[in-house]
């Protein structure tokens, strides 16, 4: 039993250590305005890692249910990419909240925040069009070809048309910058809980998405 539920087990140690940890850990002084809100960082910028990396899931079995259409990846290809829908949301929420003590109000017009907003636009596009298919051979086809377009479409909404224009959002043409929230000069108080939320909130992730894959299929057999 161990053995089979290993992953959830880890799942729930790092969750818990860095909701403990994410408020207790000595955080760096990156400015006068930045303060204690860095501690978002474990919360804001691993749901976007665990969104990518459930999107991509879906993406795959979107791609395997061309190649070989079950259900099992139907239901496996909408699954994760609700669920990744879902930690996009979650990303933009926290990333608005950080965005009224950063910048002085939730929504900024940010060309970061626009393209995150219509990516996840673009996504819920995807759970419309499946509502409004009733043949669910149709569906499943259509939907999986959509899925592979709205997963390539994330690349220029969230990383390429952001990056051309000025943005206050680190990582932007125009934006200074954080070495304490950048690339190789990540504090090593900031590493010790980002990358076990990394993990952790994408496990979580990977574990709604099994619940959600086990309804479905209950509610398939006893329809």
């Amino acid at each position: 039993m161990l053995r089979a539920y290993w992953w959830k087990i880890l799942c729930f140690v790092l969750v818990m250590y860095v909701c403990i940890f994410g408020f207790y850990v000595e955080v760096p002084r990156m400015d006068d305005r930045m303060q204690q809100t860095i501690r978002n960082f474990f919360f804001h910028v691993p749901m976007w890692f665990g969104m990518m990396i459930l999107l991509t899931v879906s993406l795959v079995y979107a791609i395997k249910y061309l190649g070989n259409p079950t259900p099992k990846n139907d239901f496996y290809a909408t699954s994760y990419a609700a669920t990744g829908t879902l930690f996009g949301f979650v990303g933009i929420v926290t990333g608005a909240v950080w965005a009224n003590y950063q910048w002085g109000q939730p929504w900024n017009n940010d060309p970061k925040q626009i393209g995150a907003a219509v990516a996840l636009l673009i996504y819920l596009a995807y759970f419309v069009l499946r509502g409004s298919l009733n043949d669910e051979e149709k569906r499943a086809r259509i939907s999986a070809v959509y899925n592979i377009f709205a997963f390539f479409m994330l690349f220029p909404t969230l990383w390429i048309l952001p990056r051309l224009t000025e943005s206050l959002h680190p990582g932007g043409q125009g934006s200074a910058g954080n070495p304490g929230i950048n690339g190789k000069d990540l504090d090593w108080r900031l590493r010790i809980v980002f990358y076990p939320a990394v993990i952790g909130w994408t496990l979580l992730g990977v574990w709604i998405t099994t619940l959600k894959i086990r309804l479905q299929i209950l509610i398939e057999k006893h329809s």
